[in-house]
């Protein structure tokens, strides 16, 4: 399976599909934090028509989460929150047959459409909360893998830092996981079909 991971620089979720076999290809402005893999860096939007069979779309939060919400005057009337929710439309609107896309509680919600899942880390072996919400196309909903103990918003509580942006979009590796078990294995039934 052809498997386009946008807007991820960590290689996480890309790891995660390559490990089960797939092709999978990440993309990001950045470059990538894991080298072992295929990277693009660059505009995702300019590979979206490469015939893929799943994205798992990771836009940017910035101008879109609701902790922020105290700046939304500010970003709308800049144009950068109705500039990040076009790309999001975007992703969401891809000629792609499967398409999960993830961020924090947005206003994805209000201005597109409500989440189909919301998720959290401990349903998926890390005792930390994160709501995490996915819009789907074509893909089941995920079911948690490994509920564990431990409700500590450790991301939210992380410290100034230099990469503390970086620190709280990094997929966590058991959703990752299981995005690449589920849905790849949901995938390949539906294409041997």
């Amino acid at each position: 399976m052809r498997v386009l991971i946008a807007c991820e620089y960590s290689g996480v979720v890309r790891s995660a599909f390559a490990a089960k076999g797939h092709t999978a290809v990440s993309c990001d402005l950045l470059p990538t934090d894991n080298p072992h893999g295929w990277h693009v860096q660059g505009d995702v939007l300019a590979l979206l028509n490469q015939d893929w069979d799943l994205m798992i779309a990771h836009p940017p939060c910035t101008h879109l989460a609701v902790s922020g919400a105290r700046h939304f005057e500010a970003k709308r009337a800049s144009g950068v929150q109705q500039e990040a929710l076009e790309f999001v439309r975007a992703l969401l609107n891809a000629p792609i047959p499967r398409i999960a896309l993830e961020n924090p509680v947005s206003i994805i919600s209000s201005k597109i459409r409500k989440p189909d899942q919301v998720i959290q880390p401990w349903q998926f072996g890390h005792g930390e909360t994160k709501a995490t919400c996915l819009w789907l196309k074509g893909l089941p909903k995920l079911k948690p893998t490994n509920i564990v103990d431990g409700r500590v918003p450790r991301v939210h509580h992380l410290p100034p830092s230099a990469d503390r942006w970086k620190l709280r979009s990094t997929t966590y590796a058991g959703i990752a996981a299981a995005m690449a078990d589920q849905w790849g294995e949901v995938v390949a039934q539906m294409e041997a079909a």
